[in-house]
């Protein structure tokens, strides 16, 4: 079975449908690609894609294991290089909230660098990971 339903709407804009839910989101290309960037464009969900990831697989960690991380953020940052062009670097910086023991940020940390998108991602691509607890 399918994941996901892509349609392309025109003037370099997409809409993606998770077929499962029939949640939608729109891409834009970004504006130094001729896009208007009115949206995420699709390196941006390969880039932000990490940090969900990250977050989903640390918050199953963190309820198995009896630790409340609901407030956490992650800064994503993505660079871009050329000829061709590819995502060269992915930050993303992690905020949690107060309280975490130190054994449990341990485990937490571990958990998040061993996601699936990040090892699915190419060796290539710098990833620089940042745990501010």
């Amino acid at each position: 079975m399918s994941t996901s339903k892509v349609t392309y709407l025109g003037n370099l804009r997409t809409e993606n449908e998770h077929l499962k839910s029939g949640n939608k989101f729109i891409t834009d290309a970004p504006t130094d690609n001729n896009g208007k960037g009115e949206a995420f464009s699709p390196t941006d969900t390969v880039a932000t894609g990490l940090a969900n990831c990250m977050i989903t697989v640390m918050g199953i960690k963190a309820r198995d294991i009896n630790v409340n991380m609901d407030g956490t953020t992650a800064m994503v940052t993505k660079t871009m290089a050329a000829n061709p062009r590819r995502i060269s670097k992915v930050e993303v910086i992690l905020d949690f909230p107060k309280g975490i023991d130190e054994k449990s940020r341990k485990i937490l940390e571990n958990t998040g660098r061993t996601c699936p998108v990040l090892y699915s991602l190419h060796p290539d691509i710098e990833k620089v990971i940042k745990f501010n607890w």
